[in-house]
């Protein structure tokens, strides 16, 4: 993926193994990328790359026109953003640490009270996708300074703006990752059970990856029962989903491996 828009400055704040595949995105797009890294070994590995190494965090936050966080946590944040407040204030700041909704929100306040345009961002991709056909990154916030710096963001991946809400992304970034968590909690579930009558987990996972590719395309036909539950009737009935969870419940049990995960399903799914 090339960017064909013109260089801009760009500091990184943050040089672990996803935000280094960001600032080599950035460099490999054209653009004049100031990074920092507490240890300094990580900086100065993408020298060569031609990124600038400032000494520290505000000293590279001052070099940018669009600055890029990616560090351990919202106190990480804090702690290298709001003593640099001047050197941010009438920029673009986009936050790709992971954080809460509210997190976000209350930087937003922080970034509001010192005239910060704030854009708060959720990484779908692991760092060997940056830059690749599957990676796409949520943002929220600051809808004018998202449109102005599209274009760059677009290097990390497909750029999803979500809305004006600061929390947005991170609440849709949560989501997606708690899908995901659910699946593999009934991946191990279920290669347990199969290994009680000599199968494998290698063997279900061989079955299992295409046939949760073709049902995935399902949600959208949720989706509408969620949004407007009083007005929609659901294309597969509770009593179903009941009965079938209900079946697999049982024979988690016969395998000799129970669980308290079938019955979380149904209570989320039908609410028995």
């Amino acid at each position: 993926m090339v960017n064909q828009v013109a260089a801009q400055h760009v500091s990184v704040i943050g040089l672990g193994v996803m935000g280094t595949a960001l600032a080599k995105a950035l460099l490999a797009g054209g653009h004049e990328v100031t990074v920092w890294n507490r240890t300094a070994a990580r900086a100065e590995a993408l020298v060569s790359d031609g990124a600038k190494v400032a000494a520290n965090s505000a000293e590279a936050m001052a070099a940018g026109d669009l600055v890029i966080l990616c560090v351990l946590d919202d106190a990480a944040v804090r702690e290298h953003l709001e003593p640099a407040a001047d050197q941010v204030r009438g920029k673009v700041v986009v936050n790709l640490t992971t954080t809460s909704p509210e997190q976000a929100r209350s930087l937003g306040r922080w970034a509001e009270a010192n005239e910060v345009e704030l854009i708060d961002g959720g990484i779908m991709a692991v760092p060997e996708m940056i830059g690749g056909p599957e990676a796409f990154v949520l943002y929220s916030g600051a809808t004018a300074g998202f449109e102005r710096f599209r274009a760059v963001l677009e290097l990390f991946g497909r750029a999803e703006f979500v809305g004006e809400d600061l929390g947005a992304a991170a609440m849709y970034d949560v989501s997606i990752l708690g899908a995901m968590y659910a699946m593999f909690a009934a991946f191990r579930q279920g290669g347990t059970m199969v290994r009680s009558i000599g199968g494998s987990a290698a063997r279900l996972a061989e079955l299992t990856a295409p046939f949760l590719q073709s049902v995935a395309a399902l949600l959208e036909g949720f989706a509408p029962g969620v949004d407007n539950p009083a007005d929609y009737v659901q294309p597969q009935s509770d009593e179903f989903t009941a009965a079938a969870i209900d079946l697999i419940d049982k024979s988690a049990a016969e395998s000799g491996n129970p669980t308290e995960l079938y019955g979380v399903l149904r209570r989320a799914l039908v609410g028995l």
